[in-house]
């Protein structure tokens, strides 16, 4: 007997959310950060992006330079460089200066 099975790629996971999420949810799980690419319906299956670049609402009062480490502020819904009570985003791709809405990031575990 095998001591696993692939069971899919890695680049979504599966993912049944307690209430409706939009399309570009941020969803947290424990440590796993992941964003739903399409609309997903309270309790029923659907799947979150662990992996990919994607363009995420910032902290408009923080300059991110490419390259940076990110964080997710839950409270605040919205990418931080501050690691302290967030969770690991992943990496900014481009920079994204003050007064910026949205930082490009791709994800990473």
């Amino acid at each position: 007997m095998t001591s696993a099975d692939y069971v899919q790629q890695g680049d979504t996971v599966d993912f049944i959310p307690e209430t409706d999420l939009p399309a570009g949810s941020v969803v947290v799980q424990g440590d796993l950060v992941g964003i739903t690419k399409h609309d997903i319906p309270a309790n029923r299956l659907g799947s979150i992006c662990v992996e990919g670049v994607f363009d995420i609402n910032k902290d408009l009062t923080q300059a991110i330079s490419a390259g940076a480490r990110v964080y997710w502020d839950a409270t605040n819904n919205q990418v931080v460089t501050i690691a302290t009570g967030n969770k690991l985003l992943g990496k900014c791709v481009r920079n994204a200066p003050v007064d910026t809405a949205t930082a490009r990031v791709r994800l990473s575990q």
